[in-house]
């Protein structure tokens, strides 16, 4: 791109450009995310498609939002309009149709998780409880129900709690939340970390997981399994 002219591609290069990373893209659904108004390309004098290097990100930044956290257009929306006038997105929430929608599970599922207390029974859920609805309809492939998952939720609660127990001082002692903020942080990164790592060593023990020469993650268990992407803090999974 020079000064005072900005280079523009056709629809093809931009699906030439994303599909190694999005397999699904195609016309229609460029088309489609046009007419629900989430990008708005230039139009050349033919009528044609022309794609500036903001509008490829802009589309880039949808297909992660839909692919890794799972987010319905109408969250995705109030995303990009917010960024559009430069300020902060409202909390995103979906209806439980849309959490069913967003994560391809069923309502049976939904309603056995709340049951046993892995999410919040609500009218509206957080990105999180797409997370664990997604990690839990995995799990289900394994022959892991629900209902074996309650000890994973009691873990997750003891953890948070062992961070409370560190951060709330913190927040009394200065008058401010940024200090127990900031230490929660950290304390539940390591908490997580720790937590990772016994997991990964009693695999080892158990002839499931072989330790890799000079420590690190063992082959065959991926950093993030579809669907459970890591927090970035410590979270109970009823949150």
């Amino acid at each position: 791109m020079t000064s005072g002219h900005q280079a523009y591609i056709g629809i093809g290069q931009v699906l030439a450009e994303l599909r190694g990373e999005f397999g699904d893209i195609s016309p229609s659904k460029i088309r489609f995310l046009e007419a629900e108004g989430l990008i708005r390309p230039a139009r050349a004098q033919s009528g044609y498609r022309r794609f500036a290097r903001a509008d490829v990100e802009r589309l880039r930044y949808i297909l992660i939002a839909q692919r890794d956290e799972y987010l319905p257009l109408r969250v995705i929306r109030q995303r990009l309009e917010a960024m559009d006038e430069g300020t902060e997105p409202a909390p995103e929430t979906m209806t439980r149709s849309e959490l069913l929608a967003a994560t391809g599970a069923d309502e049976a599922l939904l309603a056995e998780l709340e049951d046993y207390g892995l999410i919040r029974r609500a009218r509206q859920y957080g990105t999180d409880a797409a997370t664990v609805v997604r990690c839990a309809a995995s799990l289900r492939e394994f022959g892991i129900q629900p209902r074996h998952l309650r000890a994973v939720k009691a873990a997750a609660d003891r953890e948070v709690s062992l961070v409370e127990q560190v951060a709330a001082p913190l927040s009394r002692r200065s008058g401010s939340r940024e200090p127990a903020l900031r230490v929660a942080r950290d304390a539940a990164a390591h908490i997580a970390r720790l937590h990772a790592s016994l997991v990964e060593d009693g695999l080892t023990d158990a002839g499931l997981a072989s330790a890799p020469a000079g420590g690190g993650r063992y082959p065959g268990m991926p950093a993030e399994p579809a669907g459970c992407e890591t927090a970035p803090g410590l979270r109970s999974a009823s949150q």
